[in-house]
């Protein structure tokens, strides 16, 4: 096993400080009034946390958060704390090794309870959906589209939350407005097109398409904040543009190499999930990586260290 594949984070513990959640990938601690986010190196495929983790795949996804945070901060505020207290510093500083270049410290939200989806071409769930009906969340679209085929126009697919392990659900606007309210739906699909738009043409300049992504958002003081990770290869759909053929799935900078080796083995999709071999491992941390330096312009590796 090379150095990579063995230096996985799985878990974390912070002593005392309570554990308030574990998510497939997160950990989240609570903090007095604020949230630590820990990103760990778990990788989940078909509902279901694997047995092996993915090198350095949480500090990739937590510096693209930042990044991106950064990069729509005029668009949308955010939930990261700013300037968190020498408290709170010296309170986590005996956990570095499990946080360091893998964290973000937050202030709470109350969360909407819903997914917000923008595509921008018709792929995944939104294809078989298409198949079915000729539209997504109750969106007619144009007869004869390909999959993964650049739609007229961006369209807005949210999705309810489900913490039940299985799938969110797709649910239309109509839901939505019903759910929390026309003024809060009507924001969220604003901003929600307005990031999309502002990241998709940076994507474009570093040879990517941007085909859907997945936001979502929660109020601070009674202001709307964009929260959670956002524009990750683990929320997005990423294609390289130079190979983008319509009529088919395309390449991505996510999990292909995962869900490609689990359907090879004929994994039944029932716990318990098993490990992944070293290659997959490497070449699936190597597409991370790669997304962050197209991305961001910068070493992934200088940065997630």
């Amino acid at each position: 096993m090379n150095s990579h594949t063995s230096s996985a984070l799985l878990t974390t513990s912070l002593g005392d400080i309570p554990l308030t959640a574990r998510g497939k990938v997160r950990d989240l601690y609570a903090m007095g009034e604020e949230l630590l986010f820990i990103a760990t190196d778990r990788i989940s495929a078909f509902d279901h946390v694997l047995g092996s983790g993915i090198p350095e795949k949480g500090k990739i996804l937590t510096q693209l958060s930042h990044f991106w945070f950064d990069f729509v901060a005029d668009t949308v505020p955010n939930h990261l704390l700013a300037s968190p207290s020498a408290e709170l510093l010296a309170k986590i500083a005996p956990y570095e090794s499990q946080i360091e270049g893998r964290s973000m410290l937050v202030r709470r939200a109350e969360m909407f309870p819903v997914e917000c989806v923008v595509r921008g071409y018709i792929s995944g769930s939104g294809w078989k959906d298409y198949l079915a009906t000729g539209s997504v969340c109750g969106i007619e679209l144009p007869k004869g589209l390909r999959e993964s085929d650049k739609l007229p126009c961006p369209i807005f697919t949210p999705a309810a939350k489900i913490n039940t392990g299985g799938h969110d659900e797709n649910i239309s606007y109509g839901v939505m407005v019903d759910t929390i309210g026309e003024h809060y739906a009507a924001e969220l699909r604003r901003l929600t097109f307005a990031i999309y738009e502002k990241a998709s043409a940076h994507a474009a300049t570093e040879g990517l398409i941007l085909a859907d992504t997945k936001f979502e958002f929660g109020l601070v003081d009674g202001k709307i904040v964009l929260a959670d990770e956002v524009l990750t290869p683990d929320s997005s759909r990423y294609w390289p543009a130079e190979s983008y053929s319509p009529g088919g799935a395309q390449p991505s900078f996510d999990k292909q190499y995962v869900r490609d080796y689990l359907e090879s083995i004929h994994w039944n999709k029932q716990a318990p999930a098993p490990s992944l071999p070293d290659e997959v491992i490497s070449k699936t941390r190597e597409k991370y990586l790669e997304a962050f330096r197209l991305i961001t312009g910068r070493s992934g590796l200088e940065m997630v260290r």
